[in-house]
Formats: C-alpha cells, structure tokens, sequence
C-alpha cells in the first residue's frame, strides 16, 4: 500500500470518534499487526495451555474498542492504550470464568 495514501492513526481515530465509520474500516489494517504483537505479548505471560490464544485475544478487544459509543481519543498511544487495558480485562474475565466453572459454578444446589 502506498505510504501517501495511510492516514495517521490519530487523524483516522478522530474521524472515527466524530462518526465516520470508514475511518474504522481505514484504521483497521493499520493498527492490526501491532494489537496481535500486543495480544502475543500478553499471552507469552500466561500459563502454558492457556485456552485462549492471541487471536482471540486481538478478536475480543477488537469488538469491544469498535462497539464503544463514545471514543475519546486522543493519540495513537492513547488508543493502544485503551487495546491494552482491554486485553487485560479480556484476560483477567476469561480467569475467573475457568475459575468459577472450576469451582461448581451453575451447579445445581442440593439440599442437605
């Protein structure tokens, strides 16, 4: 892709914070390779056999950066930022999610 032709990041996250979806659809190419660097990076500290991998990772934090009503960002560091926060989120729900399902979560209650 021509180089002329790449808007900054932070130009095409204004863009889109002011309504314009085809910004999203313009930064997402251009932000992909660094959010799965990012998304690999998280999951290297994990334990082995972890059940999520990065993709999924990059996936779910994807979703959740491109459903978000109101965006307010301010640069390209503040977006990735946001990316990374979320990750941890996504991470840290995805523990307590194998955590609770170890621990009898949606069990039926007995009476004794």
């Amino acid at each position: 892709m021509d180089d002329s032709k790449i808007q900054p990041v932070t130009v095409l996250l204004q863009q889109w914070r002011s309504g314009d979806r085809s910004a999203l659809d313009a930064l997402t190419p251009i932000v992909h390779d660094e959010l799965r660097k990012l998304a690999a990076s998280y999951m290297r500290c994990e334990n082995s056999g972890h059940t999520l991998q990065p993709t999924a990772l990059l996936n779910e934090a994807y979703m959740r950066l491109a459903q978000q009503q109101k965006q307010n960002w301010e640069s390209r560091a503040h977006f990735f930022g946001v990316a990374a926060h979320l990750m941890r989120v996504i991470l840290v729900d995805h523990a307590r999610s194998k955590n609770r399902a170890k621990r009898g979560a949606g069990a039926a209650k007995v009476s004794i």
